[in-house]
């Protein structure tokens, strides 16, 4: 959508702040449940249209569409999720209890892939792997935030094994798999992050994270 490059009014700012906020990595979908067309167009450009280092767009959109595709990539979720369960330590119990991911239940499931490196120098000589990730990511942002706002839930699946999921998706040779995104309506929006409603953990206050000049230790504060 086109917009007059006019300055934002101070409602439009308040929104924007709003659906920062309440973004949330959701887990829990309604099942059975779809996205209309039109919207997910939206959704897609939204993504699209995020920055990029060099202008080099490296992200790539899968949207997976065949049950049995989805199945496949639900049990190389399943496999990564016992493998880091394992890599827990006494928290394994715990970390199994937990729901990590809605593969099976969303409306939509799209994986996110890393393109074989175009020879981008512009911006990331120095950090080329990097400043490519850094930009799907932001890709990927851009998506969540326009899912909010259209009130559907989003979650980023990390678990499962880049060169398997690959595979899975028949990618070219220096293709990455670096996500994947569960889209669709949800019962409800968590309030808070959920990892800190079941007391998992709990995120830095921004005082923690801001330094000035150099870098300082900054301890958390006692809650």
């Amino acid at each position: 959508m086109n917009r007059d490059p006019a300055p934002f009014t101070a409602t439009e700012r308040d929104t924007l702040y709003s659906v920062l906020h309440a973004r949330r990595d959701m887990r829990h979908f309604l099942p059975d449940s779809r996205v209309d067309e039109q919207v997910l167009q939206r959704l897609l450009q939204a993504a699209h249209s995020a920055p990029s280092v060099g202008l080099m767009q490296p992200w790539r959109f899968i949207r997976v569409r065949a049950a049995a595709v989805r199945q496949q990539i639900a049990a190389l979720a399943e496999e990564e999720r016992l493998a880091t369960a394992q890599a827990m330590g006494e928290r394994d119990a715990e970390f199994m209890r937990l729901k990590v991911e809605g593969i099976r239940e969303c409306a939509e499931l799209f994986a996110v892939v890393l393109a074989p490196d175009d020879g981008t120098v512009f911006g990331r000589r120095t950090m080329p792997q990097e400043m490519a990730m850094c930009s799907a990511a932001c890709a990927i942002q851009n998506l969540w935030l326009a899912a909010r706002a259209e009130n559907l839930g989003m979650g980023w699946v990390s678990l499962f094994d880049p060169q398997q999921l690959a595979v899975l998706l028949s990618c070219p040779a220096g293709a990455k798999p670096i996500a994947l995104l569960c889209l669709g309506p949800v019962h409800e929006f968590y309030p808070r992050p959920m990892l800190e409603q079941l007391d998992w953990r709990h995120g830095k206050s921004l005082s923690t994270v801001l330094m000035e000049d150099s870098w300082q230790d900054t301890p958390e504060p006692e809650r």
